[in-house]
C-alpha cells in the first residue's frame, strides 16, 4: 500500500524531524505531497492519490487555549461554522495509538480561513484536514503542531507561512 506524508507548505517541513524527535515518529523515505493550503489546492493535489494509500497529514494548527509547541492526535475532523448549524458527516480519523503522554488527542476544525477568535476549546484549527478526509481516504492519519493561539502575527512569526 502506498505511504504519502501531507503537508501544506515547504515551510512546514520543519516539522518531520520534530515529529521524529518528539513523536518518535520516523518517516524517512516516506514521500512527501505539498498541497498548497485550503480547500481547491486539497482536492487538485490529491484527486488522483488511492483512497486505499495512507496518508499522514502533519501541519501547523492554531489553539485557543492549548500551548504553543503542543502536538495533537487528531481524533476527528468537521469544519467551523460557528453562525449556522447543519448537519454533517462525522468524519473520523485513524488512530495512529502514539502514547506520549505530551501528545493530546483532540477534534481539528476546518476553515476555509485563518481563526483569530473561537469560544471552541480544547480543540485545533486548521485550512486542509476536513478536505482531506472528505475525499474519502480510508486510512489518515494526522498531526498538528500547535503554532499560535488564534494569532495570525504569532503563526507569520513562527512559520513564515500564508500571507
Amino acid at each position: 500500500m502506498a505511504k504519502f506524508i501531507v503537508m501544506a507548505e515547504e515551510g512546514e517541513r520543519v516539522l518531520l524531524d520534530k515529529a521524529r524527535e518528539q513523536l518518535g515518529l520516523d518517516l524517512s523515505g516516506v514521500p512527501v505531497i505539498f498541497t498548497g493550503v485550503g480547500a481547491i489546492n486539497i482536492i487538485r493535489s490529491l484527486q488522483d492519490i488511492d483512497r486505499e494509500a495512507e496518508l499522514i497529514n502533519i501541519g501547523y494548527a492554531g489553539s485557543a487555549n492549548f500551548d504553543l509547541g503542543t502536538w495533537v492526535e487528531v481524533t476527528e475532523v468537521r469544519l467551523n461554522h460557528p453562525n449556522v448549524t447543519y448537519p454533517e458527516p462525522e468524519l473520523k480519523i485513524s488512530d495512529f495509538s502514539i502514547q506520549k503522554s505530551e501528545v493530546r488527542k483532540a477534534v481539528c476544525y476546518s476553515n476555509c480561513d485563518f481563526v483569530l477568535a473561537s469560544d471552541y476549546k480544547d480543540c485545533v484549527f486548521d485550512m486542509e484536514l476536513a478536505f482531506i478526509a472528505a475525499l474519502g481516504f480510508k486510512n489518515l492519519h494526522s498531526f498538528k503542531y500547535v503554532s499560535d493561539n488564534l494569532s495570525l502575527h504569532a503563526y507569520h512569526d513562527l512559520t513564515h507561512g500564508v500571507e
